[in-house]
């Protein structure tokens, strides 16, 4: 099949790229040449800005466009209406987080989405922790407006694994394998979901050639992993000396730690977010969505880990003085409790 990526160097794109190579596709990628410009050579590659310079496509055609940087419905639309008459398919890499409501268990992809009336500025194209949810769906609409049955929306979890540029997954692989002490937030069984991007990109290219339609929901396993599970796994896999401290969801918020940045996977529990790491996924697995086993994530992100220079600054977690902190209070904590 011949394919255009808007995007493909850079994480999620990357992969998808990767994968697409592997299974014989013709590929053009159109990029902005800001990562990795020269990591495809053998490849058809367009460098610009989709907003303005979409015109450099030329007046090719392909069987399918492949949106994995689309954030904002204003320049997807610009990518919409340029390729309307030259794809055949429009596929949008979306994300979980398009869902309004995720008190409920269970979630299946006809979950009640947010609108523009969520936004508290609909014409804002700031993506903030408040806007990326409406905003994707807006973007949504736009594809699914343009290309009916003829788009394909696939909506991922938080995805992990080699070449992840926010270190949400990366962090605990790599402080486990250094040992010690490590501080974990909240309960053992806490349930977790997300996926590696290599089983993304495998169900993503899978359904474009079997010609699917339709959202599906692209996070798991199916039965969500626990904390417990992650940085046991984690330590097993790197064989290291590891002990965890399991750290209380309150002692946390009174400290001033945040959820998701200083300690990833984590989210206070709540009755609001009590389905967000437990997403119905089974229409995708129906049609092909699998997942590799988790030792085989943690295994190749942190062989990843390893090619990164010494002084890479992290994206998340929690620096070593912070977290010998922490552990020290919470430990005087309980002892006068």
């Amino acid at each position: 099949m011949k394919l255009l990526v808007l995007g493909g160097t850079r994480f999620v794109g990357r992969v998808i790229v990767e994968e697409a190579i592997r299974r014989g596709h013709e590929l053009t990628i159109f990029h902005r040449g800001e990562s990795n410009p020269g990591l495809f050579p053998n490849q058809t590659t367009v460098q610009g800005d989709r907003e303005m310079d979409l015109a450099r496509l030329g007046d090719e055609d392909w069987d399918a466009v492949i949106d994995t940087c689309g954030y904002v419905p204003r320049i997807v639309r610009y990518s919409v209406d340029f390729l309307r008459d030259r794809v055949k398919r429009y596929v949008f890499i979306s994300t979980i987080s398009v869902f309004k409501d995720t008190s409920t268990i269970g979630i299946d992809e006809n979950g009640t989405l947010f609108g523009a009336g969520d936004l508290e500025d609909p014409a804002t194209e700031q993506i903030t922790g408040e806007s990326y949810g409406p905003l994707k769906v807006l973007c949504e609409d736009v594809v699914r407006d343009a290309y009916a049955r003829r788009a394909l929306i696939v909506r991922p979890g938080l995805v992990v694994g080699p070449h992840d540029p926010t270190d949400r997954f990366t962090y605990w692989v790599s402080r486990v394998a250094e040992g010690g002490e490590v501080l974990v937030p909240g309960r053992r069984e806490r349930p977790n979901q997300f996926i590696d991007a290599r089983d993304l990109a495998h169900f993503t290219l899978g359904a474009i050639e079997a010609n699917r339609d339709g959202a599906y929901n692209a996070t798991g396993p199916s039965a969500p992993h626990t904390m417990n599970t992650i940085v046991n796994t984690c330590r097993d896999v790197a064989k290291s000396d590891a002990r965890f401290e399991w750290v209380d969801e309150a002692f946390l918020a009174e400290h001033k730690v945040e959820a998701w940045s200083h300690l990833p996977l984590w989210l206070p529990e709540s009755p609001d977010t009590a389905g967000f790491f437990q997403i119905d996924c089974s229409h995708g697995i129906a049609h092909g969505l699998a997942f590799r086993p988790l030792s085989e994530t943690v295994r190749d992100t942190l062989a990843w880990t390893g090619s990164r220079p010494d002084d890479y600054e992290w994206k998340a977690g929690l620096d070593r003085e912070r977290e010998q902190e922490l552990l020290s209070e919470w430990k005087r904590t309980k002892g006068s409790a």
